[in-house]
C-alpha cells in the first residue's frame, strides 16, 4: 500500500484502487444518492393530510446504491490486510460514535474517517464510511430510514479525503486535512437537514412569516431560501459547528499522530504482501 516517488518519499497506494469501471459505478451511485437527497425539489410531490409522501421508488434505490458500490468495490481486491485494517477502524469509529453520541454536536467517528481516507485512499474511506455508520447505529439501536442517508453522507466525506492532493505533506497536509474536516462538518449536517426537512411540516419560527416548512409545488427558489434559513436556525449555528470544532482539534491534536500509525500499517501490509 506504498511506494517511493521520485525524490524518494513514502507514497501511500490506495489500498482499494478504484479502476475504471468501478469509478464509472461510484460517480453514477453518486449522482443518484444527490438526487434522492434533493427529489423534493426536483418532481412532483404528493401530499396526503400534512404528511409528504415519498416516492417508494426512492425509498428502496438509495439501500440499493449503497449495496451495489460496496459489491463493486470489493471487486477491486479487498484482501484479508485490507478487510482487517477496514474492521478495526470500523469498530474503532463505532465505538467513538456510542460514546459521544452527538451530543451538542462532539463526533470524533468523522475525523477518523479523513484520516484513514487520507491515507488508504478513495475506494477505501467511501466503504469506511458505510460500514462505520452502520457498525455505530447497531450498537447504539440508531437505525431507521433515515441510515442509508447518514451511510452515504459519510462514505462520501471518506472519499473526498482520498481524492486530497497526495503530495502534500507536514504542516501543510494537517491544515488541508483540519479545512476539508471543517467542510465536511457543515456538508453532512446540511445533507441530514435535507433529507428530513421536507416531512417536518408545520416547522414556524416567530417572526417569520409563512413559517421554514417545506411548500410541495412552490418555486425552487423560495423552498431553498426556505431550506436555508431552516438548516442555519436549527443546525449550522449549533451541531454542525461542533462537529466542526471537534473535526479541527482532533486532527491537529491527534492527526500526525495517527497518520503515521495508518502509514506505518499501510507500508507493513504492503512489504509482508507477495510480489505481485
Amino acid at each position: 500500500m506504498s511506494a517511493l516517488d521520485l525524490t524518494g518519499r513514502a507514497v501511500t497506494r490506495p489500498a482499494l484502487a478504484l479502476r475504471p469501471r468501478s469509478a464509472a459505478v461510484l460517480g453514477l451511485a453518486s449522482v443518484a444518492g444527490l438526487l434522492m437527497f434533493c427529489w423534493p425539489l426536483l418532481v412532483h410531490v404528493r401530499v396526503h393530510g400534512d404528511t409528504v409522501s415519498p416516492p417508494f421508488f426512492f425509498l428502496v434505490l438509495l439501500p440499493v446504491v449503497v449495496l451495489v458500490v460496496l459489491a463493486e468495490l470489493s471487486e477491486g481486491g479487498i484482501d484479508a490486510k485490507v478487510l482487517a485494517v477496514l474492521g478495526v477502524l470500523t469498530a474503532c469509529n463505532a465505538v467513538l460514535r456510542g460514546l459521544d453520541a452527538g451530543l451538542a454536536g462532539i463526533e470524533f467517528v468523522f475525523f477518523l474517517l479523513v484520516l484513514a481516507g487520507r491515507v488508504y485512499g478513495a475506494g477505501f474511506g467511501f466503504v469506511l464510511g458505510c460500514t462505520s455508520l452502520f457498525a455505530s447505529a447497531l450498537l447504539t439501536a440508531g437505525v431507521g430510514p433515515w441510515l442509508p442517508y447518514q451511510m452515504l453522507a459519510s462514505a462520501w466525506i471518506g472519499l473526498g479525503a482520498g481524492l486530497l492532493p497526495r503530495r502534500v505533506t507536514g504542516r501543510a497536509e494537517i491544515a488541508m486535512l483540519v479545512a476539508y474536516g471543517v467542510v465536511a462538518a457543515y456538508v453532512f449536517g446540511l445533507l441530514m437537514n435535507l433529507s428530513s426537512w421536507p416531512f417536518l411540516l408545520g416547522v414556524a419560527v416567530p417572526g417569520h412569516d409563512g413559517g421554514l416548512s417545506f411548500v410541495p409545488g412552490d418555486p425552487l427558489v423560495d423552498n431553498l431560501h426556505r431550506f436555508g434559513v431552516y438548516t442555519l436556525l436549527t443546525s449550522t449555528g449549533s451541531f454542525d459547528t461542533g462537529r466542526a470544532i471537534t473535526n479541527a482539534l482532533a486532527i491537529v491534536v491527534l492527526g500526525p499522530a495517527i497518520l503515521t500509525t495508518l502509514r506505518r500499517a499501510a507500508r507493513r501490509a504492503r512489504l509482508d504482501s507477495p510480489a505481485q
